[in-house]
């Protein structure tokens, strides 16, 4: 590990510098960031691109804690600390990773023991990654984000509503693994990739404005930063566009991959423009002759398309490929353009489905959609005002490795009012109420 900026710890208790850890755990790989929890100055920030492995338990915990423990004492290494010790440097951690909802049993077992026998750690938060993008955007504030990308999915909570909604959950069901919704579809992980985790180059400012970094692993050529959850990912669990979770407060719609959802997204705008080229390849309505010749310069021949596209396991992530030629065609194109404004939508009704009715709810658009301009963006604006009047669109503070270090410095300050239910986030222990 390397480049990674120090900075000075806070003194506590017996002389002990204090800190929490913010884990990003995705397709694209573990991030980790070391920050002060008074106020989420970074002390360091360390990149991998080899996404933690799933097997018949989920997502695997001791390949998780393989990547993550030697990242963590490096960053204290950095920052002066001599070394972990029980009660020692470490105050909380918040682990925010895709499939958590639904294959984050082994985690929930593990990681508590692991962390407080490595690191002393004693507060841990488990959370899914759509809960540290919603921390990221919009901190503790009632309102939804929508993150789209390959998939779509939105996320809404008032947590002043539901705060201590999770506190009659015994530890058993907060640390479980059980989903509130039983018959929730479960999926499978992210394919394993290669690369150590590093410390990131160059200095690391405060949590704040700014998402995941630029460099990605390999992808599909105009591949999509992922967003919502292709079928081979883990669709979240705990609530309904109709109503909020169970012992919780979080209102969840849309992330059911590209084959029974992820409306509007990069998957389903590629598929669409798509299939308006092969339609101008037929000679069928609705074809279109500038998006045939954009299919006929990334894939080849048209009549081969299927021939690379269905055997392929990351089908969401080829079809999203697509979804930036699409953008490029609209401008003189009115098939790709009228594919834009179908797109916008979608993402509109399910950002729609979750907004809490307060006067003025703030609303953040994230992920690589974002970059489509306002072709898509006007549309997606208009469309929510029209079923959300009450809606606010606002600016994301931050990305979730942001959203991460935030939920930790809550927790090491008792402070947390997101909703705990069990699934979505869960704690341990339980952190003590809030002055």
């Amino acid at each position: 590990m390397s480049g990674s900026r120090e900075a000075g710890g806070r003194k506590h208790r017996g002389g002990e510098r204090r800190w929490v850890v913010g884990v990003d755990s995705g397709g694209s790989g573990l991030r980790v960031a070391l920050a002060r929890p008074e106020d989420g100055e970074r002390a360091g920030e360390a990149i991998g691109t080899e996404p933690v492995r799933t097997g018949p338990r989920g997502i695997d915990a001791g390949h998780l804690l393989a990547l993550l423990l030697p990242a963590v004492r490096e960053l204290l290494a950095r920052a002066g600390e001599a070394g972990p010790r029980r009660g020692g440097a470490v105050a909380a951690v918040a682990v925010g990773a895709a499939g958590m909802a639904t294959l984050g049993g082994d985690l929930r077992a593990r990681l508590p023991g692991a962390l407080a026998a490595e690191l002393g750690v004693r507060r841990l938060a488990l959370a899914a990654d759509a809960v540290t993008a919603y921390a990221g955007a919009l901190g503790q504030r009632a309102g939804a984000v929508v993150a789209a990308g390959t998939g779509v999915i939105a996320l809404g909570a008032d947590p002043d509503a539901s705060h201590g909604a999770g506190d009659h959950l015994p530890l058993g069901h907060r640390l479980s693994g059980a989903s509130p919704h039983p018959g929730a579809p479960r999926g499978h992980g992210d394919p394993p990739g290669s690369g150590p985790v590093r410390a990131a180059r160059g200095p690391a400012g405060p949590a704040g404005p700014g998402g995941r970094p630029a460099s990605r692993p390999s992808a599909p050529p105009g591949a999509l930063p992922g967003a919502g959850t292709p079928p081979e990912g883990a669709p979240v669990s705990g609530g309904s566009p109709d109503r909020p979770a169970p012992g919780g407060g979080w209102r969840r719609a849309d992330g059911w991959g590209h084959l029974l959802g992820d409306c509007g997204g990069g998957a389903w705008i590629g598929r669409a423009g798509l299939e308006a080229a092969l339609r101008a390849h037929d000679g069928r309505r609705g074809g279109s002759e500038a998006l045939l010749a954009r299919l006929e310069a990334v894939f080849g021949p048209a009549a081969g398309l299927p021939a690379q596209l269905y055997p392929r396991s990351d089908r969401a992530a080829v079809l999203a490929s697509f979804a930036p030629e699409v953008a490029a065609c609209a401008g003189e194109d009115p098939v790709a353009a009228g594919i834009l404004r179908d797109a916008a939508r979608g993402i509109a009704e399910t950002t729609a489905a979750v907004c809490p009715p307060a006067t003025g709810c703030p609303v953040a658009f994230t992920g690589g959609l974002l970059g489509m301009g306002p072709l898509l963006l006007e549309p997606f604006r208009e469309e929510l005002s029209r079923l959300a009047p009450h809606a606010r669109p606002v600016s994301a503070e931050g990305g979730p490795l942001d959203g991460a270090l935030r939920i930790a410095g809550e927790l090491a300050r008792g402070s947390l009012r997101l909703p705990v239910d069990g699934s979505l986030l869960a704690l341990c222990p339980h952190p003590p109420a809030p002055s």
